[in-house]
């Protein structure tokens, strides 16, 4: 009963069609986050703390398809059957908004969403998405090569709010390789108050400091935090699933976090077969308890994205 989702509703002029949307979730009147529709893929943002911060970048300047919590990937390749064993390979990247080494971009779209309070305290968003290639010979719409449900589960709180994300891909018609690539798979980008750079802090479970250091190693749990205003210090810890399989970080001191399992080598994926990955953040006011984080990553080792 303290959970609302709704779709925004912008007056536009008489004529003008929508080509994005943005549904967003309230608790007691608080908006916590947005799920946003862009033109080339679905994202988290805005995403608040409890006391009501944002904590992430939409699309920044330098990087434009970094767009605050997201899900994609370059090097998705589909195995096209030829004759007996043999195959080719049609290329996509669904990573960038524009042509990308030769790659034009691909589009995840939602095709649908719903959302419902599945326990007391616990609203969870469920969604459907298409990753449609580029307009091509024979798909002038472009193909839909996998399908995406995409799972994000919202525990909110005063302090912080615990947000479980899981990402389920499936192949359409053609079994799929994803990598080696280190444009993929979970990616977030943070407020530039938040960032090394500009003041803010970022550790590892294993205390850390900063993305050369940080980049390459493998811990439970990273945490980005700093100055959102003058008097309030906030930020995001990102948990991999460890019930799942990931590679090591990739983190930045300029705002960027990568979990990535396809750094190194590809992974094929047969028609039938379904590739998750899943992720917990923890979006929180003031700075870090590492006594808390711990409680919350053992419990997410033992339960896994709800």
């Amino acid at each position: 009963m303290h959970f609302s989702f709704e779709t925004e509703k912008i007056d536009l002029p008489k004529g003008a069609l929508a080509k994005t949307h943005r549904r967003t979730l309230r608790w007691r009147g608080k908006t916590i986050a947005s799920f946003t529709q862009g033109l080339f893929r679905a994202y988290l943002y805005p995403l608040y703390t409890p006391a009501g911060y944002g904590v992430t970048s939409e699309a920044p300047a330098d990087h434009p398809h970094h767009n605050s919590i997201w899900v994609a990937a370059d090097h998705l390749h589909c195995r096209i059957p030829l004759v007996g064993d043999l195959f080719e390979e049609a290329t996509y990247c669904f990573y960038v908004n524009e042509t990308f080494q030769g790659r034009a971009p691909g589009r995840i779209i939602e095709e649908w969403a719903q959302g419902t309070e599945h326990i007391p305290g616990h609203f969870r968003v469920t969604q459907r998405l298409n990753w449609r290639g580029p307009s091509e010979w024979g798909a002038e719409h472009g193909r839909v090569v996998a399908i995406e449900t995409r799972t994000t589960n919202f525990q909110p709180g005063e302090v912080a709010h615990v947000i479980d994300i899981r990402s389920q891909l499936e192949p359409t018609e053609w079994d799929l390789t994803i990598g080696p690539t280190r444009h993929a798979y979970f990616g977030v980008r943070v407020a530039e108050s938040i960032r090394v750079i500009d003041g803010g802090r970022l550790v590892n479970a294993e205390g850390h400091n900063g993305g050369d250091v940080v980049t390459g190693a493998v811990s439970d749990w990273i945490d980005l935090s700093g100055p959102v205003t003058h008097h309030h210090w906030a930020g995001i810890t990102v948990m991999p699933d460890p019930q799942m399989t990931y590679g090591p970080w990739f983190a930045t001191d300029w705002g960027t976090v990568a979990v990535n399992p396809f750094v190194t080598e590809g992974r094929v994926l047969p028609r039938g077969e379904k590739f998750e990955l899943g992720l917990r953040l923890v979006v929180h006011d003031g700075d870090l308890d590492r006594s808390q984080v711990s409680v919350w990553y053992e419990t997410f080792a033992k339960e896994g994205c709800r």
